[in-house]
């Protein structure tokens, strides 16, 4: 898709079973205002679902893009509409210590599902001005940036269910496949 096709101001969350959800991402070339503004429609909208973080193939864009509401920590935590961007970015696992904790994803609204991921995780990646970034964490965050880059590689929580899971949620799953096809 190219940026020139893009009105930030029409971006909407896509649901499952659109299959964006299911490609791994491109690249981000180009850091100029499209991106800017991408980012910050992303940002409305992940606060508007209530969200915590919202990928850019989750709004129909296959990009490596995503954003996050700032961590707890972060002074502009409680700042409605502030938000962290990062732009291509990669991940270190930086422990063996894994944790399971209930994820929901408004790609798949009303779906929760208890996913082990690992516990610390180092990210490096771009911000929307094209300045480099490196960030470790160990605490909610670092999950938070593991679901939204499996995410940006094509890969659900649907993806990642047990199969009691997959056999609890099989009727909810259906119901977004069949409301997808009306």
């Amino acid at each position: 898709m190219d940026f020139m096709d893009i009105d930030p101001a029409n971006l909407e969350i896509v649901v499952y079973p659109d299959p964006i959800l299911k490609q791994t991402a491109k690249p981000v070339q180009a850091f100029d205002k499209t991106l800017q503004a991408v980012a910050v429609r992303m940002i409305e909208l992940m606060y508007d679902a209530d969200g915590i973080g919202l990928a850019a193939p989750q709004v129909g864009l296959p990009w490596r893009l995503f954003v996050t509401r700032p961590p707890e920590d972060d002074p502009n935590a409680q700042t409605q509409g502030a938000g962290c961007v990062y732009v291509n970015p990669t991940m270190q696992i930086t422990t063996r210590d894994m944790d399971v904790h209930e994820e929901g994803c408004l790609s798949l609204p009303g779906i929760r599902v208890d996913i082990r991921r690992p516990i610390e995780v180092t990210l490096q990646a771009m911000e929307v001005d094209g300045q480099p970034v490196s960030l470790s964490r160990d605490d909610f965050m670092a999950r938070v940036w593991q679901h939204e880059i499996d995410h940006l590689n094509g890969v659900l929580i649907i993806d990642k269910m047990n199969p009691m899971d997959r056999i609890a949620r099989r009727k909810d799953i259906k119901e977004l496949e069949r409301d997808a096809q009306r």
